[in-house]
């Protein structure tokens, strides 16, 4: 289906007609993006019933607008058209104008980002959508500029067409709008189910081969600029390089990385990684960096480090690491959810430099860090300079890199007192959950228990601050309030995070925590009819479609996690019920293979989890030097499938976990290795350990 264009124009209106509402209604919403603009003269409304009461009272198409509030494309609408009068105007007279938060309201976004797709539009923010007053889509788009320019219409012509075809032509819209609701409502049906069988090895290989043609050999990263993560997709890479011992695999995995932790994207002063590059060569960014792209990059350099043991890998978990604590906290120790792209008005103001401003603080040592960092007179992004280390994919000598320390401190110091770039400290339950579980991964991995300790305080303030007395989660919360029944991606992602703090504390309570989360999924959002998850629950705000789907968008698809924490609650308690739903799960949507796999990593990495678990379990005294000495030895490898468990003497494991009944050996902390149902020898020695557990390259390069 493709966009019908706005058709008859009406007459301009710049100032707002007499009975429309004077008051700009989002000065009392809590979101940081809705309170940038709670002084626009444009009449915005929250999203809910009394926005779309007003539409039907008058009888007007309602125009949405969603973005967030690090997004630099949509403070550049803002400041060209929703603070200019004349435009504000004119929105206020021919629209009912709603403004949601995205990150606050990823429902609504999700529909309606899948609606301008069905328009043959390539989707982003700021959304700017037309519905009517029943919440339906008819027309759209994203950035709109204040006049015809960049190949796009004006704004103002937008609007004027939108309305004149809504009022002279109802036969287009309601064409239109049937068209997309039927799409929608199609997209939420699971298509050509299968059998989580049918996904081996074999074929996860095959996918992995597919997927390996899309990767930039050069530069890493999929395709050419602009350039996202992809983290579950080189995930899935990873992992077909463990399985099968083709290098192409791994190099796709570790040349990706190197070059965006040595690119721009990357801040080589405070740590962590903006969104994404402009460009092929991870060079300049949009600015702005958002907790989940952190928490997935840490997860995936921790994995990876755990085999390479790249020093520069290991620097940028720790510098991101310290990025996320000491930048990221929010008040009561949850985690914040992004920081801005713009400062001052200009995007990238707070992170670039001139060369007069680096000789100017680094004096003597300004040459040998210009040098390294690609610092020049005429700069390399837009007259300023980005500071980037691509001209080399590793980590120089020991003093040399001592002295670019100290020279990155220096300029630190300063840009500290820069104006910072706007601060969205809004907790979300899923990003959270991303977060907790990779700080806790690098944390064990690292031997870091600080990390560790500051992902259970953020976990334990959405545990204690986030939900009832049931177990229903909210979605966001900020100055003291929730907002937003918790949606699937937040159930998901902190039962994850529960996991991995039991794995890293022993905690029987975050085990029980996480079977509680997985309850309310089973109760409120499961498809009885054909499986699989819905986004929203059952007792959730009537949207025009519940949407259920399998596939990635910037963060993990929920049913991809939720498949990897039912095949994680299986193995930890033996219950089949976890199993069965998590095999009902896998092949509500397999199926998909068939139509695109490139959507769906999350998903399949979650089906190797289930198929092909790694359980490893260290019989001894919790905290014993023997017993810590063998736990070292597991968590310093790569072994995404890793299912460890410590277990004290006399006490058991699950019926039908492969190591029941097993226990120490001659006395000493003992480990079995399972894979399947077979476990290995017992081993009381790190080295022996070390033996027993999966090679990384378990095969030679093969054609």
């Amino acid at each position: 289906m493709t966009a019908e264009p706005p058709g008859a124009s009406l007459p301009s209106a710049n100032q707002p007609s007499a009975n429309q509402p004077s008051a700009n209604r989002l000065g009392r919403e809590t979101s940081p993006y809705l309170l940038q603009h709670k002084d626009n003269p444009v009449h915005w409304m929250p999203w809910g019933p009394e926005a779309f009461a007003r539409a039907r009272a008058e009888n007007k198409p309602v125009l949405l607008s969603v973005g967030y509030a690090a997004c630099h494309w949509c403070h550049v609408m803002a400041h060209e058209s929703f603070e200019n009068p004349a435009i504000a105007g004119l929105m206020n007279e021919l629209f009912v104008n709603i403004k949601v938060d995205r990150e606050e309201r990823p429902d609504v976004d999700q529909i309606y980002q899948s609606a301008l797709a069905l328009l043959g539009q390539q989707g982003g923010w700021p959304l700017t959508m037309f519905l009517t007053p029943e919440a339906e889509p008819f027309w759209g788009g994203t950035y709109f500029p204040p006049a015809p320019r960049y190949g796009r219409a004006g704004f103002p012509d937008v609007l004027r067409g939108v309305a004149g075809t809504y009022a002279e032509e109802p036969d287009k819209v309601t064409r239109n709008v049937s068209a997309l609701k039927d799409a929608l409502n199609g997209m939420a049906e699971n298509r050509a189910a299968g059998t989580a069988e049918t996904i081996g090895a074999g074929v996860l290989d095959e996918i992995a081969a597919r997927l390996l043609r899309e990767v930039d050999p050069v530069h890493g990263g999929i395709g050419s600029a602009p350039k996202f993560p992809q983290v579950p997709l080189f995930e899935l890479l990873w992992r077909a390089w463990q399985r099968s011992g083709k290098a192409p695999f791994r190099e796709a995995v570790v040349t990706t990385l190197a070059n965006m932790a040595q690119g721009g994207i990357y801040d080589h002063l405070g740590g962590g990684f903006a969104r994404y590059s402009v460009d092929e060569r991870w060079l300049a960014p949009h600015f702005e960096k958002m907790l989940y792209d952190n928490a997935m990059l840490l997860d995936l350099l921790t994995l990876v480090w755990q085999e390479t043991r790249d020093p520069l890998f290991e620097t940028r978990i720790r510098e991101t690491a310290g990025w996320v604590l000491r930048e990221m906290v929010a008040e009561g120790g949850g985690f914040a959810a992004t920081l801005d792209a713009d400062s001052e008005g200009e995007e990238g103001r707070f992170y670039v430099w001139s060369e007069a401003e680096i000789d100017r603080l680094l004096g003597s040592e300004a040459g040998f860090f210009k040098q390294v960092y690609d610092v020049t007179a005429h700069g390399n992004w837009e007259g300023t300079n980005i500071l980037n280390r691509l001209g080399r994919l590793d980590l120089a000598g020991a003093e040399a890199e001592a002295k670019l320390a100290a020279s990155r401190d220096t300029l630190l110091r300063a840009r500290a007192r820069r104006v910072r770039p706007g601060w969205d400290d809004k907790v979300l339950a899923d990003w959270n959950g991303l977060m907790i579980a990779a700080l806790t991964h690098a944390g064990m991995a690292l031997n870091e228990p600080d990390w560790i300790a500051a992902a259970g305080r953020a976990y334990a303030f959405v545990r204690d601050r986030m939900q009832d007395g049931n177990h229903r989660l909210h979605h966001s919360w900020r100055g003291g309030q929730t907002r937003t029944p918790g949606m699937l991606d937040d159930y998901a992602g902190m039962a994850r995070a529960a996991l991995a703090l039991h794995e890293a504390t022993g905690d029987p309570a975050a085990l029980d925590q996480a079977r509680a989360w997985a309850a309310v999924l089973d109760a409120h959002f499961w498809d009885q009819g054909k499986g699989g998850y819905f986004f929203t629950a059952d007792d959730a705000e009537g949207l025009i479609v519940r949407t259920k789907s399998a596939f990635d968008n910037a963060t993990p698809n929920g049913n991809g996690t939720m498949l990897a924490v039912l095949a994680t609650l299986f193995h930890r308690t033996g219950e089949d019920r976890y199993r069965e739903r998590a095999e009902a799960l896998a092949a509500a949507f397999s199926g998909e293979l068939n139509r695109n796999f490139f959507p769906l990593p999350t998903f399949l990495n979650a089906v190797e989890r289930l198929h092909a678990p790694l359980q490893i379990v260290i019989v001894g005294p919790p905290g014993a030097a023997e017993t810590e000495a063998l736990r070292r030895t597991v968590l310093e490898r790569s072994l995404p499938n890793r299912i460890l468990t410590l277990l004290p003497p006399g006490a058991d494991l699950p019926a039908g976990h492969p190591a029941q009944g097993k226990g120490m050996r001659d006395g000493r902390a003992t480990a079995y290795v399972c894979a399947g149902m077979t476990c290995s020898a017992p081993v009381t020695t790190p080295a022996d350990l070390a033996v027993a557990l999966p090679s990384a390259h378990p095969t030679q390069d093969r054609p």
